[in-house]
């Protein structure tokens, strides 16, 4: 059995930390663990020989060969053979005493409103966990249940830490709730506050809800909870995974009789990036300030 995580990495995919799973760049809604995989978004996965033939558009003997090195004669790592898992059941992690750390991030480095990241607090959707001081962020219920949670690294050296509470129900996901008609669908939380950062007025009317992936599970829950909603903006990141996610979402719900689906892009990567743009200097720009004074 060839595990995946390294036979893809050897081929220059790159790999993202995604809790106990890696997550692929190119495309957020699968992620690998060992030699298994499996697509949020089309809900199916399987082994590395099922990977290779439908992510390389090989035939099963095409598969084999790339598996054991090809032409090349690359030995790649086995996976390790585990004991099946048992889920555990969903339980948020323990608050630290104060939010300093949070905070500092979400506002200085991710350059959000802070009055913005408050109501959040205030609303219990958001706080720092106690033992790594990650930004939670929680996702409830119609009955005002805690159903899922996801944990983004403060600190800002190296790759930060990103992934869901194991046992969380992925239809609810970081979301808000208006009395509008219309839904902004994000892929991660910070740019859900991003957009809202830069579009401030009268934002608890609308509706906001966050993947934390690309695949609609949460998007479709928060359809169901609130039928007011006609109008769907799909504001997913400006990169291959989300341009290929905001296409199948559109026929998704196209399909499911919503008329007003539009996509919205960033003009930067993501939401957050684009806030950043517009409130922090470019380098080249601070450098010939300093240069001048």
């Amino acid at each position: 059995m060839v595990d995946l995580e390294d036979f893809l990495t050897r081929r220059g995919e790159k790999l993202l930390r995604s809790g106990r799973d890696k997550r692929l760049d190119s495309d957020h809604s699968i992620t690998i663990r060992g030699n298994r995989w499996y697509d949020h978004a089309a809900e199916n996965g399987g082994g590395a020989i099922d990977f290779v033939q439908m992510f390389y558009h090989t035939s099963f003997p095409e598969a084999v060969t790339m598996l054991l090195g090809g032409e090349q004669g690359q030995v790649y790592q086995r996976a390790q053979n585990k004991e099946p898992e048992l889920s555990k059941p969903f339980t948020l992690p323990k608050a630290h005493t104060d939010m300093r750390r949070v905070y500092a991030y979400l506002t200085k480095t991710r350059c959000l409103d802070k009055d913005i990241v408050s109501a959040f607090v205030k609303a219990k959707m958001l706080y720092e966990d106690a033992k790594y001081h990650n930004a939670v962020f929680v996702g409830y219920d119609t009955d005002g249940v805690a159903r899922h949670a996801h944990k983004r690294g403060t600190y800002t050296r190296g790759e930060p830490y990103k992934g869901n509470v194991e046992g969380g129900d992925p239809r609810y996901s970081f979301h808000w709730i208006g009395q509008r008609d219309t839904v902004y669908v994000f892929e991660a939380p910070i740019d859900m506050l991003s957009f809202i950062t830069m579009c401030p007025d009268h934002w608890q009317e609308h509706s906001y809800v966050s993947l934390c992936g690309v695949a609609e599970h949460a998007l479709m829950q928060l359809l169901s909870d609130a039928p007011q909603i006609n109008q769907v903006i799909l504001c997913l990141d400006n990169d291959e995974a989300g341009l290929k996610a905001e296409k199948r979402i559109k026929q998704h719900l196209e399909e499911r009789g919503y008329g007003k689906v539009f996509p919205l892009l960033p003009y930067q990567k993501d939401w957050n990036e684009d806030l950043k743009a517009m409130t922090k200097p470019p380098p080249e720009l601070i450098e010939k300030n300093q240069m001048t004074m």
